[in-house]
Order: C-alpha cells, then structure tokens, then sequence
C-alpha cells in the first residue's frame, strides 16, 4: 500500500472520529441535562486527545514524507497539501494541552449557561481565565513554530494564512467609512417610518415557517434537523447536518433570518463534494469563506427587497394577518438599521462594529496587553465609541453574549467581517453571470444562485487557497469595495 493510501485511509478514520464528536457536541448545546456536564466534557476531551494521538503518531510524518515523492494526480496533490497542513497543525501541540484545553473549553460554556442569564460577570471570569491562559500556551507554541504573532497563530486556525497586516488593513479601511455611513443612514431613516408587528407568535408556528423557509432554500431534510439552542448555529457532518436557532415570542423575524444565516452553512456543508468526503479536500475551505456563505443567504438574498416580497405572504399565512406585514413595511423592517448592544440580532450595517469590537479586545487578551478583568471596562468604552451606546453592569448583553470565547475560539470573530466581504463579491460575481438573477429571485426562484454557488464555491471544497478560490469564483482577488458599495446601495441610495 502507498505512502498516500495509507494517510488517506487515516484521515478517513478521524473523520469518522469528527462525526462522533460533532454529534456530541450538537447534543451538550441542545439536549444533554446539567447535569451531564462534566462526563461529556470528560468524554469529549478523551475524544480530542484520541484524534490528536492518531494524527500525530510518527509513522503519520514518514507518510507525508513519502507521499510527496510518489506519482499523484493535481487532486491528490492538493489533498496531500490539506492533510500536511492538518498534520503541523496538530503535531506541535502537546496532548496535555490538547485535553486540557477541551475540557476548560466544555466547562466554561456549561457555566455560561446559567451565568448569562444570571449577570454573572465574577464567576464567568473565573472560568474564562483559565480558557484564556491555556489559549495563550497554544498561541506561543503555534508562533514559535510558524514564525507569527501569537494572535496571528490563531486566526490561522480558522483563515489559513491570513496575516494580521492584511487583516488590519481591511479593518482600517473599515473603520475609516462605517461610522459615518452608519449615522448617515439612520439620520435617512428617521423620514421612513417602520411598523412592527405585535406578538405573541406561538414558536410552534415559527419553527414551521423556518422548516418551510429552509425547504425553499433548498436544505435537505434527509440529511438534516433544525433545533433550539441557546447560541444559533450549525453542526454536525455534511451527512447529517445540525442548525439550530432560538425564538422569542414577541417578535418572528430575528429566529427566521437567524435560521436563514445557518441555512447557508448547511448548504454549504451539504454540497461539498462528494467524491472527496472524509478526506481534507473535501472540507470546507475556510471560516471567512463558510461565512461568506450564511451571509450570501441571509443578507445578499434573505434582506432583500426581492426575498422579502417574497416572504411577506408566508408570514400571513403562518401567523394570520397584522399590521406590520404588509410588503413595504417588511422591506423597510428587516433593513431597518438602529445601533444595538446585541451582534447576532444587529442590522448589515452597525454588524461590522460587533466584530472591530470583539478583534481589537481579543487580539490584545491574546497577545498580554490586557487581562480578562480588562474587558468590561475595555468593551464599555468601545460600544459608546462604535455604537454611542452604554453597557455598564450589562455583562449579559455585553461581554457575556457569545459562546465563542469560552471554548477559547479567539480568531474566529474576524471571519465574520471576511464573510461579509466575500459574500457581497461573490454575489456581484452571481449577476455579472447571470443578468436576470434579480428577476428570478423576485418571481420566487433563487436556485440560480445556488447552482452558481455550487459550482463555484461549494463543490470546490479544499482544492484551492482561499486566494486562489475568491479569483476563480470572482475573476479577481478579494475587494472589500464590494461590501461598501452593496451597503451604500441598500441603505443609502
């Protein structure tokens, strides 16, 4: 057997091992009692250390180093490239980190849960310490070993090969035209009044309208389930593919875009390509770019004046007719832009000052210059300087509203402003393809954009870079000017 046979047929056993973890880690945000807390956090962290034990066994190097001199085709060769990427991933860290890191990562969100509801800031921050301490271990050891900044080490994980001078470059940019847009916007829509429509809206009739929604938008239930969570997102493996949301009773539409968002990563996942399943090339290429996904879908298509005409009728004949849903109103509703404290419910626009706010305090958590006791006061003075708005003993609303930072994900928030970027190219790239996308997207068909998408992005799972996928898909590389230019257009024009 080959050198290349033998690393495929691994991979293909830790994919397997992924599976199990994914479906563990669906059910510990939805399903699994309190109590069950920390056996599942034992549990999952003996899983990790299995994974990393697997992957980093010697025989696994002399493989890749044989591999490399063998005859592969240019599919197996860029397999070979994802599979050594993986491999000097994981074969840097320690197993002691690896563990240890899982199961602070398990007990920090187990403790968020009842401590957000609670406003407890002092005991998420006990938790949280340790997180962040042993997130700092992995990033001087991930720096050493790749020539990076610590922070710059964890982005990777989640952007392979972003550096931060790019990032800040983008983010400069950014900061340089969002706060002015922003006020420019809401000042223009204060001559525009909105209507919204008065609850109660039974959840019941709401997870309908999203099962109805997601069906629409192509998701296949054979091979997927949406649930409630306390965090929306999207889980499991490409066969069996989870998403969950969260409703409220007195308003429909933020549980309706969130399960529109997480649609977009299930589609995702569920059209990589097949022939490739279980290996590295056929996973999903990055964050930014599965980002760039769920926002193709919520933002570029689910907030749209063509979408939403669409949309009006199925609330009435989901909830019965009120004042609010009619058609106009519905536009103007979900592109309403007002300022708030919390990132997954905020509007297009005031979204990307979330994310400059989560980057700037969680590169410097990362890289010493602050502490966790820092962040309140630190996340304070960014929301009036971004938003105008004060969080002052809001721990619930303010530092304490994301699941990211208790299980040590520092480097992902970044890749949400990524997406955003990618997606209003990529979607600009639709169009130029397909003049008539609008028109069909308004007679209530978007499947265009989803056999485009499909062939440019999803059933190329790992073959390219990022860099080299965003030119093949848009002719270009990526330009945040897009994302400006679709702003101004939908909320300025």
């Amino acid at each position: 057997m080959s050198a290349y046979q033998q690393l495929t047929d691994l991979f293909q056993r830790l994919s397997r091992y992924e599976h199990l973890g994914a479906m563990a880690g669906w059910d510990q945000l939805t399903m699994m009692p309190e109590g069950g807390s920390e056996a599942r956090a034992e549990a999952m962290a003996e899983l990790e250390v299995l994974m990393h034990h697997t992957l980093t066994a010697p025989e696994v190097g002399e493989w890749l180093a044989q591999a490399a001199t063998e005859s592969l085709d240019d599919t197996q060769h860029a397999n070979l490239r994802e599979m050594q990427r993986a491999w000097h991933d994981a074969v840097v860290l320690p197993e002691r980190l690896v563990e240890a890191r899982s199961l602070a990562g398990a007990r920090c969100e187990q403790a968020w849960r009842r401590q957000r509801p609670e406003n407890d800031w002092a005991g998420f921050a006990a938790n949280l310490r340790e997180v962040v301490s042993l997130s700092r271990e992995e990033a001087a050891i991930r720096a050493e070993a790749t020539g990076t900044g610590r922070y710059e080490a964890l982005l990777n994980k989640f952007e392979p090969g972003l550096g931060v001078a790019e990032l800040d470059r983008l983010f400069d940019d950014l900061r340089g035209w969002l706060p002015e847009l922003l006020t420019r916007v809401v000042e223009r829509q204060r001559a525009h009044p909105v209507r919204t429509p008065e609850g109660p809206f039974d959840r019941e009739a709401q997870r309908r309208l999203g099962v109805a929604t997601m069906t629409r938008l192509g998701f296949d239930f054979d091979h997927g389930r949406l649930d409630v969570s306390l965090h929306p997102f999207c889980g499991g493996v490409p066969e069996d593919v989870r998403l969950t949301t969260r409703y409220r009773e007195d308003e429909c539409l933020g549980a309706l875009m969130g399960i529109i968002h997480e649609t977009g990563h299930a589609r995702y996942e569920q059209n990589l390509p097949q022939a490739w399943r279980g290996q590295p090339l056929g996973r999903a290429r990055s964050m930014g770019v599965h980002e760039s996904q769920s926002l193709t879908f919520e933002m570029q298509l689910g907030r749209s004046e063509a979408f939403l005409r669409q949309l009006a009728p199925q609330l009435v004949e989901h909830f019965g007719a009120r004042a609010g849903f009619e058609a106009d109103n519905l536009v103007r509703l979900a592109q309403h832009v007002e300022p708030g404290l919390i990132r997954v419910d905020a509007d297009e626009v005031s979204y990307p000052a979330h994310i400059l706010l989560r980057y700037e305090i969680e590169r410097s958590l990362i890289e010493g210059a602050i502490e966790v006791d820092d962040i309140p006061a630190l996340w304070d003075e960014k929301m009036q300087h971004y938003l105008g708005l004060d969080t002052r003993g809001n721990y619930r609303d303010g530092p304490m509203q994301d699941i990211h930072w208790t299980d040590g994900a520092f480097g992902y928030f970044p890749t949400y402003s990524l997406g955003a970027m990618l997606a209003a190219q990529l979607m600009a790239a639709a169009r130029r393809a397909q003049p008539g996308l609008d028109e069909q997207i308004a007679a209530g068909d978007p499947g265009g954009l989803f056999d485009w998408l499909k062939t440019h992005v999803w059933q190329q799972g790992s073959r390219f870079d990022t860099p080299e996928l965003i030119r093949r898909a848009t002719g270009e590389p990526l330009d945040a000017g897009y994302y400006r230019r679709h702003l101004e257009a939908r909320y300025a024009g």
